[in-house]
């Protein structure tokens, strides 16, 4: 509540209150008189009434005060910045646009379990370095996903980097500290590809149940990803040529763009892919436009498949087990081990250049086509004599 008392040394009526847990005394600059204090009521009772409903703005009532508190408010006011949750649902609704309803989804789950718990109700710019760095040490501390004791560093890096983007808007927006400056990705640690041998391929695929055996040589023997394959139509199969033309994916049920523009390509097909597609458009080709459905015409899921098909396929047959990705990888591996071109695997792959290629794959390559310097030593014994001369 704010009164008005005087000084008496000058007479002066002052407006005498408490804000922020401090009294405060602000003149007049009016005579101590009856008058005078009729005239101050109203804004008395306005300061009294913003003081109780947390309103209260030192600068409006008294812009020439040289009251710390009036400059300390001033200050916040200057620098006021929304609230986490507030710019977060900004930057949602002006990014989304660009994101497919699969990413999209992940965003907003990684907002609502980890970054709205730990920043709700602090403004954006108030979330320093130290504070980043914390809330990563607790990332950390998580259990992770099957069984795993803690987050994987990988894991953490991708819930993290959502929140490097946010606060690179936020802070070049209101022109605060960069707060994840010096603030790395976490190392992670090289995980092997897992492909199958040949062997282990055919095994696979006698012993997989008749109704997913064509679902899962097409997987083999070309490489697509899972939601490509889940994605794929009738309409993409061009058997006269012989390809696989890879335009859509089927990602968290929706069907969207593929992952990259590299990724949009034409596969060959083989003559068991060839075979095995032609046998499987008479028996299911009326069914849906997807390639892969239940007999109701409904496209197949894969996570169903995973656990219901392929990791009881894998314990039956006695074999290590393995994500159905590495389908994938063995695709890649069994056309170097034939020899096939690196610029043409990649093409195949969907990828833009050899490079992930060579990354990926380079410590199969000596075992799979002798690319070890052997043919190099057998070359050098078949010209021994220029070899002894030189």
């Amino acid at each position: 509540m704010a009164n008005l008392s005087t000084r008496k040394d000058t007479n002066k009526l002052y407006f005498d209150f408490v804000f922020q847990g401090k009294r405060c005394r602000e003149s007049s600059g009016l005579i101590d008189t009856s008058t005078n204090r009729r005239k101050l009521k109203p804004k008395l009772d306005r300061i009294t009434l913003e003081l109780a409903t947390g309103t209260f703005r030192y600068a409006l009532h008294f812009p020439s005060s040289r009251n710390r508190l009036k400059r300390a408010q001033d200050e916040a006011v200057q620098s006021a910045t929304p609230p986490f949750e507030v710019f977060v649902a900004e930057w949602l609704e002006e990014n989304k646009v660009n994101w497919r309803d699969s990413h999209r989804v992940n965003i907003e789950s990684i907002i609502n379990k980890h970054y709205l718990p730990a920043f709700a109700g602090c403004a954006v710019d108030s979330i320093d370095r130290p504070t980043i760095l914390k809330f990563r040490a607790k990332l950390a501390s998580l259990p992770g996903r099957n069984g795993r004791e803690s987050l994987s560093n990988n894991r953490i890096n991708k819930i993290m980097d959502p929140l490097r983007r946010i606060f690179e808007e936020a802070s070049d927006r209101y022109g605060f500290p960069y707060p994840f400056e010096r603030i790395k990705p976490l190392k992670i640690e090289k995980t092997d590809v897992e492909p199958f041998s040949l062997d282990e391929v055919n095994r696979l695929l006698v012993a997989v149940r008749p109704d997913y055996r064509t679902y899962f040589l097409v997987r083999f023997f070309t490489g697509m990803r899972t939601g490509e394959i889940d994605g794929l139509k009738w309409r993409y199969i061009d058997f006269n040529n012989r390809v696989i033309r890879v335009r859509e994916a089927k990602v968290a049920g929706q069907e969207t763009y593929t992952k990259t523009d590299a990724s949009q390509r034409d596969i060959h097909m083989s003559a068991p892919v060839l075979k095995a597609l032609q046998h499987h458009k008479q028996a299911t080709g009326g069914l849906s436009d997807f390639v892969f459905c239940h007999q109701t015409g409904q496209p197949i899921d894969h996570n169903n498949v995973t656990k219901r098909v392929w990791y009881p396929l894998l314990k039956r047959l006695g074999m290590r087990k393995r994500r159905p990705y590495q389908t994938r990888h063995t695709a890649a591996t069994l056309w170097l081990a034939a020899g096939e071109s690196p610029e043409w695997i990649a093409k195949q792959m969907g990828h833009a250049n050899t490079q992930m290629l060579f990354r990926v794959y380079s410590r199969f390559v000596p075992n799979l086509t002798r690319q070890d310097g052997s043919a190099f030593e057998r070359m050098l014994a078949k010209n021994k004599g220029s070899a002894d001369h030189a």
